[in-house]
């Protein structure tokens, strides 16, 4: 009851406590960390408030298991491929600290003022009893996080004697006075990240034993034993198991819970983590009309890489290829606004060869891979993220070519037969919205199997899905396409065969194999 007594205070009622003797009198007592997350957790459960705000895709699996292990108490290691937020949940938990908790005044290692763990610091108290003046850490001040790397030192971590210090003060090395603190012994009361935990060197991930299973640390000779409390998070990736270090067997059975993460499950979740995520200029936003389907695209874009045979499925895909590729997509849109003068414009598939540097920095190739070359893989992996999402739109046009009567069935043959007639057309990445619209709407057919597949859609998106509508025609190898510095050009199937080289016609850049066979 008293407990509860304090915890009903505001922030500011709090602040106004200035002396041990105040804090007494207030009701509070000692809560250590773990408690003190447990206790948060519960409320929030029971006001139905969001625990962990803008992480999608986790909410029947990683988050459960995650409150599951706050309510036990436990030490937590994420585990799972780069680009799973595994960072962000981490630094989500301060959200479950109180937002300012006391400390006796000056402490180093921000000391309960009534369950002190320094010597000296209690040799202070008794000194000064209930006059002991007292401060307030905001939960910002309590989170420590470090990234794991070869050169990460037991001196960083945990401690190390201050030969400065000793100098300083005239004292000998034998004084605990002269220790300086690390990292770990500063996270008192806190929460602690390892980052990459499997990169920490051996030797240093040893120094952690004793703390997350005693909570006590031991700096060179000294008889030293603090009852440090702190929440110990870590996260890993399982490529680093084999590729850099792994975590010892003995501080992976101390650590209590571990949780794996996982991608998106689906498009639909995708779209959201980009959102939440990309940064862009919100006077620019408002001038970019983004279809939905272009988005969709950037989604499925990450999906195929994820399943590409010329992507490492143990590296990943991270979530920020979609992230940074949403932002590319976005300044290609700008860019073009700019040149042109115009005051908005509508997102293009064209634009989406501005996504290419987002694809190749952020995807580990396989030996095949390297032999097509990233900007290749990454123009494939465009093309079938368009082929995939063109079935949702539009009749499958393999369901076509088994059929003998193709001129009267196929709503493609009006399209295609015009490019047949030796006609093409190229629409250049930077040209002003109406001749874009007019290098569209010369093609006999097209307009109209928009209207009659996608009634529906935003009149302003409709040049978008005319020309989604010529790229999928080519990855269906009803058309070519052609990539070039100005931009793209569609022209007739064997035409556009015959005017590309041998080494081309085999690249990933025309990934198909079947599109020769087809043809």
């Amino acid at each position: 009851e008293i407990l509860m007594d304090y915890r009903q205070l505001s922030t500011e009622e709090k602040q106004k406590i200035k002396t041990l003797g105040e804090l007494k009198a207030s009701g509070y007592t000692p809560t250590d960390v773990k408690d003190e997350l447990r206790i948060n957790l519960l409320k929030k459960l029971r006001e139905g408030n969001d625990v962990f705000p803008g992480v999608f895709g986790y909410e029947e699996t990683v988050i459960p298991e995650l409150e599951r292990a706050i309510l036990a108490k436990h030490s937590i290691n994420l585990l799972g491929l780069r680009g799973q937020a595994k960072t962000k949940i981490a630094r989500l938990l301060i959200n479950l600290l109180d937002e300012v908790v006391p400390v006796i005044k000056d402490s180093e290692l921000h000391e309960d003022p009534l369950a002190p763990i320094l010597e000296t610091t209690i040799g202070y108290l008794e000194e000064h009893g209930d006059s002991t003046p007292i401060s307030w850490v905001h939960r910002e001040e309590r989170y420590t996080e470090k990234l794991a790397t070869p050169d990460v030192t037991v001196a960083d971590l945990i401690g190390d004697v201050d030969p400065i210090k000793a100098a300083s003060l005239k004292l000998p090395y034998s004084d605990p006075r002269v220790i300086h603190y690390g990292l770990v012994p500063r996270s008192h009361r806190g929460i602690f990240v390892i980052n990459e935990l499997p990169d920490l060197q051996a030797r240093i991930q040893v120094a952690l034993f004793n703390i997350l299973q005693e909570g006590d640390i031991q700096i060179r000779g000294f008889k030293i034993r603090l009852p440090l409390d702190i929440q110990f998070m870590f996260t890993a990736n399982p490529e680093d198991y084999t590729n850099r270090g792994s975590i010892v067997t003995p501080l992976k059975d101390r650590i209590d819970s571990q949780i794996i993460t996982h991608y998106p499950e689906s498009i639909e979740t995708g779209k959201k983590i980009t959102g939440s995520e990309a940064h862009y200029e919100t006077e620019v936003r408002k001038k970019i009309h983004i279809p939905e389907i272009a988005k969709d695209l950037i989604e499925q874009v990450a999906f195929e890489a994820r399943d590409s045979e010329y992507i490492d499925e143990k590296s990943g895909v991270s979530a920020r290829l979609t992230i940074s590729a949403f932002e590319n997509l976005l300044a290609s849109a700008e860019r073009r606004l700019e040149i042109n003068g115009e005051e908005e414009t509508v997102v293009r598939m064209g634009d989406f060869l501005s996504i290419i540097p987002s694809i190749t920095g952020k995807v580990e190739l396989v030996y095949e891979g390297e032999q097509e070359g990233a900007a290749d893989v990454a123009y494939s992996l465009i093309g079938k993220a368009i082929r995939s999402r063109f079935t949702d739109l539009f009749p499958d046009p393999e369901n076509f070519r088994k059929k003998k009567d193709v001129e009267l069935i196929n709503p493609y043959q009006g399209v295609v037969s015009w490019f047949e007639s030796g006609n093409e057309a190229f629409i250049q990445s930077d040209i002003p919205q109406k001749d874009y619209l007019a290098e569209l709407e010369k093609i006999p057919g097209l307009a109209e199997m928009i209207n009659r597949f996608c009634p529906d859609i935003d009149q302003q998106e409709k040049p978008c899905f005319m020309e989604l509508a010529l790229h999928g025609l080519a990855e269906f190898s009803l058309i070519s396409k052609k990539h070039n510095a100005r931009g793209l050009q569609f022209k007739d199937l064997l035409s556009g065969m015959l005017s590309e080289s041998p080494e081309k016609g085999r690249s990933a850049r025309d990934h198909d194999e079947d599109r020769f066979e087809d043809a």
